[in-house]
């Protein structure tokens, strides 16, 4: 018999207090990852557990409900990408409050969904320091895997930048500054019109 949500969620929850990793707990407390719960499972081993459940849309929404850091991260890893929806996109957003949840959601899940560049100009473009974070880094992503935007979409790309370099979020300025560095790498072109635009800061 198929196990229901239900026990498939108190079953992974109980494995957290078994992979419990005090010491990697606190030092994330110490860098300002602050979780209601947090038991300090590495990445790597909540791979391992995706791997073992697969893609499961029920069990990823279960799981990113619960205020749990392992929780949260493991469903951005089991959700499956054609059912990540954009109203869920905007619920799962809006409930995080953590710079780590947000990356994983690019990396694991957001970057794969077709509506992915759209919500990312949309977040780079927002007054909120993990909204632009996950913008930044689906960019990323995507500049990696070869996506050029258009004419319109580099100069809305490249006001942006030069705005967030001078965010007063390090965060912000970091993931900004990895992802013009991405854009810089998809050709000699891209590099060319971005030092040309953002000349005045003198970071390239």
């Amino acid at each position: 018999m198929e196990e229901t949500v239900n026990y498939k969620l108190k079953k992974i929850k109980q494995s957290f207090r078994l992979m419990m990793n005090g010491p990697g707990a606190q030092s994330m407390r110490g860098k300002g990852l602050d979780y209601k719960l947090n038991w300090g499972v590495p990445v790597t081993s909540l791979k391992a557990m995706a791997k073992e459940y697969g893609k499961d849309y029920d069990l990823a929404i279960a799981l990113f409900k619960e205020d749990i850091r392992e929780c949260k991260i493991l469903a951005t890893m089991i959700m499956p990408a054609e059912k990540m929806l954009p109203e869920i996109t905007d619920i799962w957003m809006e409930q995080n409050t953590s710079q780590e949840i947000a990356e994983q959601l690019a990396f694991n899940l957001l970057q794969y969904v077709d509506y992915a560049p759209v919500v990312a100009f949309e977040w780079i473009a927002s007054d909120k320091s993990l909204y632009k974070i996950t913008g930044y880094q689906l960019l990323a992503r995507m500049f990696m895997k070869g996506m050029e935007p258009d004419e319109r979409g580099i100069n809305e790309f490249l006001d942006q930048v030069g705005t967030a370099l001078d965010d007063e979020s390090n965060a912000v300025r970091h993931a900004a500054y990895n992802c013009l560095m991405k854009f810089c790498d998809i050709s000699p072109e891209h590099e060319q019109i971005a030092r040309k635009a953002l000349a005045h800061l003198d970071i390239l």
